[in-house]
């Protein structure tokens, strides 16, 4: 491996954005490109990111996490508990996971068993939220770009053709996305602090994106932290890119 000069990392999901590659390429003290060990873990882990976000002040929603055990073993008692604590629409999504796989919208009792399930087949833990209703964004932040230790980019507004930004919206339907977002100035910048607020609290490197929801009245929600976001051509980071007057190459560079 002494021939290696640096390993760019694109993997996504579980494996090559978790923290298991950057781990094993730490232990050889093989450069790699995006976050270490640690801060994929704790961003790929949804329950460990709102700890994260809890902890520094960082508002995202109320939400329960279950053992997937018990969905399959104590589907009744699990059902009852998770039903009167809250208020419908819920979103329910395995703990580790990406690209939005098993998530779903409940709005009413009969879909709560059939979501769960999905979403315990996918991970040994589950997260039931809060549904709030509002604009999705999304940040991109950049090491030292630009003279700046964390840049942010412009933040992207997202407007789904479907009910909310699923596998399908964001692999295969046509999703509105807008760049720089039609947010007030005053969001923007709140939105743009929040995300440098998150790379820098996970001790994330090079480049992240952090998503997040807008509702009108509550405010800006953080939801979750991809700490190796996508770079194709249509992804979000080189969209934001170019409309700072850069591009992918130059970020590579």
């Amino acid at each position: 491996h002494s021939a290696v000069d640096v390993v760019f990392n694109a993997l996504h999901g579980s494996y090559g954005e978790d923290g298991k590659v950057q781990a094993l390429l730490e232990w050889h003290n093989i450069p790699f490109t995006g976050s270490g060990s640690a801060g994929s873990a704790v961003g790929m882990n949804k329950a460990m990111t709102k700890k994260m976000f809890d902890s520094h002040g960082i508002k995202n929603q109320y939400s329960v996490m279950v053992e997937s055990g018990m969905i399959q073993n104590e589907p009744d008692s699990v059902l009852s508990a998770l039903f009167n604590s809250f208020v419908m629409p819920a979103v329910v999504k395995p703990n580790s996971s990406g690209s939005s796989v098993g998530v779903s919208i409940i709005r009413k009792f009969d879909d709560f068993y059939p979501a769960l399930y999905n979403a315990s087949q996918h991970s040994d833990e589950v997260i039931v939220e809060e549904y709030i209703k509002g604009i999705e964004a999304t940040c991109g932040v950049i090491d030292h770009f630009r003279g700046q230790r964390y840049y942010a980019l412009p933040p992207v507004e997202i407007r789904p053709s479907a009910d909310f930004f699923d596998y399908n919206a964001k692999y295969v339907s046509g999703t509105q996305e807008i760049v720089p977002a039609t947010f007030p100035d005053v969001i923007k910048k709140e939105i743009e602090r929040i995300a440098i607020q998150i790379h820098e609290n996970l001790g994330l490197r090079h480049y992240s994106r952090s998503d997040f929801i807008v509702h009108p009245k509550r405010g800006i929600f953080a939801l979750e932290v991809n700490t190796l976001p996508g770079l194709t051509n249509e992804s979000l980071i080189p969209k934001a890119l170019r409309a700072v007057g850069s591009d992918l190459h130059h970020l590579v560079d």
